[in-house]
């Protein structure tokens, strides 16, 4: 980066951190893009005259709500409800709802923005959005839940709709919490329409919508292996996170050959040398979504296991970690043991799931790296193909849907590729991912005038 590009990014995230002081993982997120951006804009005088990035950074709407709701013993709680509403130059805002203790501004508007730039890979027509709840749905009642969602859902449908913006599920919400959400919606509404996705199969949902995250980050990993001449046959696979996308990443890569060794939650980590099977994976499943255990249970069950609690995996040697729990979940010292350990290859699952310093470690050692906003696309890409057969009123086969996703993954890939491969041939996929994603969406602003 020269001299001009640096400057540019000192002064333009002076401004984010003024004008939006204690939201440390927004300014994180804008940082990374800014720099890649840097460049391109300061030899761009109509980006620059126009403000693109600076307009961007800005959500267009941002609703922040009381949530009031009755738990099992009749008492009043009260929790905070937030949509935000980043961007809509290539189409209507698309973003999942997350339900965490941890949930507040900082942390939606890095997420609607990254949102906006993942959504633009897809080439689908869909703007950035985000929005959420500090509402904890673990140890809640499904009477307690459904309470919750109707609250929640009373409000969030005024500014939502199928054209307008159409949320999805996240952490904390799956499919339980979207029924609950889209029967308030429609019965406020009065309207059938695809305006959540994420839906159940049998009204509206679209085949392999629960799977597609976790799917898509392992085909987008394989593109990666690929260049290299390598693939996932064979390979030791390091997960973390046990949710929908750790699932299903999970179940993707031992289909492709590899041998999964880790998963985690929020109280710690399991290692099974002898690699979990689809019999195991079935377990987990059941434990997690069924019983909304926890993952030492697994470590229980299997003696092959061994259980890490309140840590995290990255200590132990794979070919291919996939961090698919929740941001900046891989340090610096993470990184440089999965480099030393012989890692090739880190494809995030999650959004933001490394820190820069560990981005910085993996790209210094030529890792294949590649950020959530595009090895976990698939998630939303397959949010918009729900879209289109909810506005043509049908239902694609599940393998129909697979290709049409396998594909997305694979032209994300090419897009990071022609944009971010360096001088030396090492291919920078933060910096296709944010170039590519950028382009579309600031000539859609350039185009649609100073609105």
């Amino acid at each position: 980066m020269n001299e001009q590009a640096k400057l540019y990014v000192e002064e333009f995230m002076a401004r984010i951190v003024a004008k939006n002081p204690n939201e440390p993982e927004f300014h994180q997120a804008v940082r990374e893009v800014a720099e890649s951006l840097a460049p391109h804009i300061v030899a761009s005088p109509v980006l620059q005259k126009m403000k693109i990035l600076e307009r961007i950074a800005e959500p267009e709407r941002v609703i922040i709500f009381r949530v009031p709701w009755l738990n099992d013993k009749g008492e009043v709680e009260i929790n905070r409800g937030y949509r935000v509403q980043m961007n809509s130059a290539i189409g209507p805002y698309k973003g999942g709802i997350r339900f965490h203790p941890s949930v507040n501004l900082s942390i939606l508007k890095f997420l609607a923005f990254e949102q906006t730039f993942k959504n633009s890979l897809t080439t689908l027509p869909m703007g950035g959005g985000k929005g959420g709840s500090d509402f904890n749905p673990k140890g809640k009642s499904d009477n307690e839940v459904m309470r919750f969602c109707q609250s929640f859902m009373t409000e969030l449908q005024k500014y939502i709709g199928h054209d307008t913006d159409v949320p999805a599920g996240d952490i904390g919400v799956g499919g339980r919490e979207v029924g609950f959400m889209f029967g308030q919606y429609k019965r406020l509404r009065d309207e059938f329409t695809g305006t959540l996705t994420g839906k159940g199969r049998d009204w509206g949902g679209s085949p392999l919508r629960p799977e597609a995250t976790g799917y898509g980050t392992c085909y987008f990993a394989e593109e990666m292996l690929a260049t290299r001449g390598e693939s996932f046959q064979g390979k030791t696979v390091c997960i973390s996170g046990s949710g929908n996308v750790a699932q299903y990443a999970c179940r993707k890569a031992i289909e492709l050959g590899a041998k999964v060794v880790t998963l985690s939650d929020s109280t710690g980590y399991i290692y099974d040398p002898e690699g979990i099977d689809l019999e195991k994976w079935e377990y987990v499943m059941e434990l997690k979504n069924i019983f909304r255990g926890r993952i030492r249970e697994y470590a229980e069950q299997y003696p092959s296991a061994v259980y890490h609690e309140g840590q995290r995996p990255w200590g132990e040697k794979c070919d291919i970690a996939m961090p698919c729990a929740t941001q900046n979940e891989l340090n610096g010292e993470e990184a440089a043991m999965l480099v030393k350990n012989g890692c090739i290859c880190v494809a995030e699952g999650a959004n933001m799931p490394s820190t820069p310093e560990a981005i910085r470690c993996f790209q210094e050692n030529k890792l294949l790296y590649a950020p959530g906003k595009a090895s976990n696309a698939g998630g939303v890409a397959t949010s918009g193909l729900e879209m289109c057969q909810n506005s043509m009123r049908l239902t694609w086969s599940p393998e129909e849907v697979d290709e049409k996703l396998h594909s997305i993954m694979k032209n994300i890939h090419e897009m990071c590729v022609k944009y971010g491969t360096e001088e030396d041939g090492y291919v920078n996929y933060v910096l296709g991912a944010n170039v590519g994603g950028f382009m579309k969406v600031a000539n859609a602003m350039l185009a649609q005038g100073l609105v």
